[in-house]
């Protein structure tokens, strides 16, 4: 490398590192920014020789880091020191003991928190939930641990365009399912936005591009509505005195596009695509009438959309988000959606889980309140939701009766959940994830109240424990000495606190019948004066064909084994079928071997034998590889595979949302595939939802078209009118994606017609029918 390109990269590295002394001046000691410094050079000689894969030197990523977390996240000193050194033990040869003996105990324990688990001695476990899960529990002992890894993960997603296409998909979609979420929980909202627009760039990058373009062409347009919208509230809340601010923001891509898919609407038609904020001076005693005066102002000039209200000011969100949100009607007939708050609440809302602590010295925040929680009154009631979540969390992550997956859709539940409030009888208030019932809130309350819950009265009205609650409600817990715990609460109970309580009651209840069954055993068996030990005890598991003694106990305490099935065992006909007993293995083969050869197993063997199959990993023959039926990827779509065992893979669309979990929680499961273009008359299951005017012989013309046109055949074609329209949905086998296309495009020449688009799955349509 020639001097003139090092001592550019040189001046660009002491231009960021300038940046952040310039970010601490005023708010950090003389002391704390020595360290700042020391920090810097450990990680620069650290990171001396290392380059990232976009060919900088790596030391400019740890300070990108800092730099987010000092100046998005409005964290101190200590925060900045460990962004700076965050990856000096995973990537250097520097150790927790080396940081520890420099920098302290403190920055230690957070750096250890950041440190990647390298392996896992469970083979059944995987290594990004292990990270993840790490991550978190940390998070509850300092939470700098996870808005440092924000910052991180911020900072690689940024610069994603330079690692291979299997890393982007691994990484993008880990973001999108989990950090994301998470950033939405702490309350950064610009942060989360950017994650996932960034995610959504490499997931599904022709949608991410159409919108964009879409964005900029309305750009000039839709900067002069904003302008003639705030006008008239400018002027009013100015003849009012009040202090205020206005700004707008465009909504981002990815929810942009959530809501053009959830909503089945073109761009167009998406009517909140930008919003207005308006921020008052005022201070913290008046901050909650200044916004309803200003709600006032603004609803007197433009209609309110009363069921759009959402006062997060009397109720703010789990996370401490405080505003009024509004839609009105403005004067070109177009509905916008205003946002009310404080100066206060706008710094919550840009500062997230962080701005929970005091501030020292301005407006930075000291990591000494960061690390022990020290808060202002009037965030405390916001903190105590953070809190609970956190504990919640916890809770999740140190029990150990879940599969890891399940953990996982579970933290995410909690993640992205909205709240709900609820009341006791005496008025208490309760928040709880939306969809909640009251079995959760049951056990919300006591482990004891929701163990004998028979029902509830819901404002005066009684209800069975299944009940889904809703904001508002009030709810008295009936209860039952007599009531035992179901395993079937476990399938509408919502709350990780209430499956936990419910499993562990199953699990005790489950304990007391083993133990009586075992004890009814020995009854049985000294009555017939047969001696209690474990060799007759397994020649009744062999004559009953119970593999468990568990299950072996439980069946006799259920009735399922009884006393004559005991007697029987031990008498001369029990002898004769225990000794017979090791034959049966070979006949069940033998009988076996005969179904395989039958007519009506070939015939199901041929049905399902595909060997049109035209997906391949790169070096790999003769491996399985299933279509995935969430998604019916078909050749030409962008793709993904997923390594199920050593000779079996299943492939997915890149923007599937099975895809998405999968890979966040199974990276290192990730199958480079492309498609075979040697294939010759390959089918692939691929649906089209259709709509229009019920025209007559539509029908006829559509099928006409599919059949004739194109010689496509269809599994199933199911067609619904009502009042003149028409909704219908046809799964048929196309031979690529672009001979789908062509199909759409000719249907939509149908006259009566107006809409046809790909869907993922017959199933799926008609779950968005029910809804």
């Amino acid at each position: 490398m020639n001097n003139e390109f090092r001592d550019k990269e040189f001046k660009q590295i002491l231009a960021y590192y300038s940046e952040i002394q310039t970010g601490l001046r005023g708010r950090a000691s003389r002391e704390q920014k020595v360290l700042v410094r020391k920090a810097f050079n450990l990680a620069l000689n650290a990171h001396k020789n290392m380059r990232r894969r976009s060919g900088e030197p790596y030391i400019i990523h740890p300070l990108l880091v800092a730099i987010i977390v000092l100046k998005q996240m409005n964290l101190g000193a200590i925060s900045v020191t460990c962004a700076l050194l965050h990856d000096t033990v995973e990537d250097a040869d520097y150790t927790l003991h080396d940081i520890e003996t420099m920098f302290g105990t403190e920055v230690s324990t957070i750096i250890d928190g950041l440190t990647k688990i390298e392996d896992v001695s469970d083979t059944y476990a995987s290594l990004q939930f292990e990270n993840f899960k790490k991550i978190l529990l940390y998070m509850s002992k300092d939470p700098r641990v996870i808005l440092i890894k924000l910052a991180d993960r911020l900072h690689n997603m940024r610069t994603l365009a330079f690692m291979p296409l299997e890393k982007q998909q691994k990484i993008a979609s880990e973001t999108l399912y989990l950090y994301a979420p998470l950033a939405h929980r702490l309350g950064f909202y610009n942060i989360k936005s950017e994650l996932e627009d960034l995610a959504m760039k490499y997931q599904d990058p022709g949608s991410y591009n159409f919108i964009e373009e879409k964005i900029k062409a309305t750009e000039e347009s839709r900067e002069l509505f904003i302008a003639r919208f705030i006008q008239p509230i400018s002027e009013m809340l100015l003849a009012k005195g009040i202090k205020f601010e206005i700004v707008s923001r465009t909504k981002s891509i990815y929810s942009i596009w959530q809501k053009m898919t959830k909503k089945q609407i073109p761009f167009e038609e998406v009517y909140d695509l930008f919003a207005i904020r308006i921020i008052i001076d005022v201070d913290v005693e008046h901050q909650k009438s200044a916004c309803w005066s200003v709600y006032s102002v603004v609803t007197d000039i433009y209609k309110p959309n009363t069921d759009r209200l959402r006062d997060w000011i009397s109720m703010p969100k789990a996370n401490g988000y405080q505003a009024l949100h509004t839609t009105v009607m403005s004067k070109a007939g177009k509905w916008v959606e205003v946002q009310i708050r404080s100066k206060q609440m706008d710094a919550l809302a840009e500062n997230g889980f962080a701005a929970h602590w005091v501030y020292k010295q301005g407006d930075s925040i000291s990591d000494d309140d960061l690390r022990h929680g020290r808060l202002q009154n009037d965030t405390q009631n916001s903190e105590q939701g953070i809190e609970a979540w956190l504990s919640s969390v916890k809770e999740i992550l140190q029990g150990n009766e879940s599969y890891q997956g399940e953990m996982i859709a579970t933290i995410k539940m909690n993640l992205y959940s909205k709240e709900i409030y609820l009341f006791t009888p005496k008025g208490d208030e309760h928040t709880l994830p939306e969809h909640s019932t009251v079995i959760d809130f049951a056990y919300e309350i006591d482990e004891k109240l929701g163990n004998y819950c028979i029902g509830a009265k819901v404002n005066n009205k009684l209800v069975p424990p299944s009940h889904v609650l809703k904001t508002g409600d009030q709810i008295e817990v009936i209860t039952s000495q007599k009531q035992k715990v179901h395993p079937e609460w476990l399938k509408f109970a919502h709350t990780s606190k209430a499956k936990d309580n419910i499993t562990h009651a199953i699990e005790r209840q489950r304990q007391m019948k083993i133990t009586q069954g075992k004890t009814k055993l020995k009854e049985y068996l000294k009555k017939y004066n047969v001696e209690p030990i474990k060799i007759n005890r397994d020649k009744l598991m062999v004559f009953t064909q119970i593999g468990k003694k568990e299950d072996l106990y439980l069946a006799i305490y259920n009735g399922k084994v009884t006393e004559a099935i005991v007697k029987k065992c031990f008498s001369p006909v029990g002898l004769a079928y225990r000794i017979f007993s090791p034959l049966r293995p070979a006949v069940k083969w033998f009988k076996g071997l005969l179904n395989l050869f039958s007519i009506n197993s070939a015939i199901h063997r041929k049905l399902n034998h595909n060997p049109k199959t035209v997906l391949l990993g790169e070096s790999m023959h003769e491996i399985k590889q299933t279509i995935a039926t969430c998604c019916n990827p078909v050749a030409g779509d962008a793709v993904i595979a997923f390594s199920l065992s050593d000779n079996e893979i299943v492939v997915h669309r890149v923007n599937c949302s099975e895809a998405i979990q999968l890979s966040a929680r199974y990276g290192d499961r990730i199958v480079k595939a492309k498609w075979r273009i040697d294939e010759k008359n390959a089918e692939f299951l691929a649906g089209i939802s259709i709509r229009g005017f019920d025209n007559k012989g539509l029908v006829s013309n559509i099928t006409g078209i599919i059949y004739k046109d194109f010689e496509v055949n269809c599994r199933s074609v199911q067609v619904e009118t009502s009042e003149g329209l028409f909704e219908g949905t046809i799964m048929l086998y196309i031979q690529n994606v672009e001979h789908l296309n062509k199909l759409i495009e000719r249907l939509l020449l149908i006259p009566g017609v107006e809409d046809v688009e790909r869907i993922n799955s017959y199933y799926e349509e008609q779950q968005k029918k029910k809804k």
